[in-house]
């Protein structure tokens, strides 16, 4: 049995790098398309885990709580807001503002379960505490400017990230 010789064909020459290109052009596409995939799964897996870590922290806070005073009215969340406008110059995406609101929020943890009297009367210290603070992630050592604080049951703080030389 002889197999016809398609290799020397220019048409069949043609067709065979034309799926040849296809199989690569395929191949990037589906690898685009599991990365962006990928990337938003992990984002979503991110914020659960801090939605469950903060829950943590706050029943173990309110089980003391609820053992010192029913009548005092007590901090119950720690709520934590990055406000720049130029995410660019500080090399800051979505995810690692996620991870620097969660290490400030492990910082001032110990806030969750006091009074809010004790804490407003204390709002200077946290605002030292958070400012003093410098976190490294990726080879960049962010800074904090609170620029806003309300203390009430959650305690709400926006500050503003600046990159430390």
């Amino acid at each position: 049995m002889h197999i016809p010789p398609y290799h020397k064909k220019e048409s069949w020459q043609r067709f065979f790098v034309g799926a040849l290109i296809g199989a690569v052009i395929a191949y990037c596409i589906v690898m685009y398309m599991y990365g962006s995939m990928y990337e938003k799964l992990f984002g979503e897996n991110l914020n659960l885990q801090s939605k469950i870590t903060e829950l943590k922290n706050q029943n173990e806070a309110l089980k003391d709580l609820d053992e010192k005073s029913k009548e005092e009215m007590t901090v119950e969340k720690i709520e934590i807001d990055i406000i720049n406008n130029k995410d660019e110059e500080l090399h800051m995406d979505l995810l690692m503002k996620q991870q620097l609101e969660e290490l400030i929020k492990e910082e001032i943890k110990q806030i969750v379960g006091q009074s809010v009297s004790t804490i407003a009367d204390s709002d200077k210290l946290l605002e030292s505490t958070i400012e003093n603070k410098e976190i490294s992630i990726d080879e960049l050592t962010y800074s904090f400017v609170v620029k806003k604080m309300v203390v009430t049951k959650n305690v709400k703080i926006e500050v503003e990230a600046e990159v430390s030389n």
